[in-house]
């Protein structure tokens, strides 16, 4: 997984982030493929992200269906009353119940799965984000949640990524950031420290916001710094903003109307 890590964090594409875990995190729980969801996920809408094959049957699903495997798990209810964001099975959370439950015969159906494992991002309050990773056969065992409560930073760390490159993507100069980026050889981390710069934060709040030291911060700056041929954050956020990595400060809206000259009455 730390190879996977290491890729997402060198991808300079935001949606091509979870694919990639998508690759690697099932087999590591014990699971055979898994879905994610990325904002509020509810009977009507929210992004979801599915391999493939799942996809493909998925889009064939009628209204009722879709709203099944939506809005069928016995998670909502169990992470919506708290703050504990633990990683737990459906046969765990609703009992024998769960396996005659219409949402699991058309998970059985739809990935050919009898088991589901909620691996919820931590600190998520509402909607709580993250990922289900389904299994055929047995329950997944105490080992198989262990490991995904383990995952569970590193989850959280590349869908900060995500969340802070989609953020850059908005802001950034049209067409000049990606290529202002490579030409200035920063890094997709090294980006989203330097955009979290021009927000004034410092090195320990950005060390929380991204998951990481503060010597990790600093070292990250020091990059940023030697590839703008800056020497501290203002000339670096001004240079940056030169160069269309960042946005620059709007302009002051223009005054209307004339002046008054001074000592005259108004």
């Amino acid at each position: 997984m730390l190879s996977v890590a290491v890729a997402a964090l060198h991808e300079r594409e935001p949606e091509r982030l979870w694919p990639l875990l998508a690759d690697a995190l099932p087999g590591l729980c014990g699971g055979e493929t898994l879905i994610y969801k990325l904002d509020d996920w509810n009977e009507s809408g929210g992004t979801v992200g599915m391999p493939p094959a799942v996809a493909d049957g998925f889009a064939r699903l009628g209204d009722e269906e879709v709203g099944l495997l939506r809005e069928g798990y016995p998670f909502a209810p169990l992470y919506a009353g708290g703050p504990d964001r633990t990683p737990v099975t459906a046969r765990r959370t609703a009992g024998r119940a769960w396996t005659g439950s219409p949402t699991a015969r058309l998970i059985d159906r739809l990935v050919a799965a009898d088991h589901v494992l909620a691996v919820p991002l931590p600190g998520t309050a509402y909607p709580i984000t993250g990922c289900l990773v389904y299994r055929s056969g047995t329950d997944f065992t105490d080992d198989h949640v262990e490991t995904a409560l383990r995952l569970q930073p590193l989850l959280a760390a590349v869908d900060q990524q995500r969340q802070l490159l989609e953020r850059w993507q908005r802001l950034s100069a049209p067409s000049l950031g990606h290529d202002a980026a490579e030409e200035c050889a920063l890094t997709p981390r090294e980006t989203t420290v330097l955009l979290l710069l021009t927000d004034a934060l410092t090195a320990a709040a950005i060390g929380r916001r991204l998951g990481i030291s503060d010597r990790t911060v600093h070292k990250h700056v020091e990059n940023i710094y030697r590839k703008l041929g800056t020497r501290d954050r203002i000339s670096t956020v001004l240079r940056a903003q030169q160069l269309g990595l960042v946005p620059a400060p709007s302009a002051p809206p223009e005054r209307t109307g004339t002046p008054p000259v001074v000592g005259s009455r108004p």
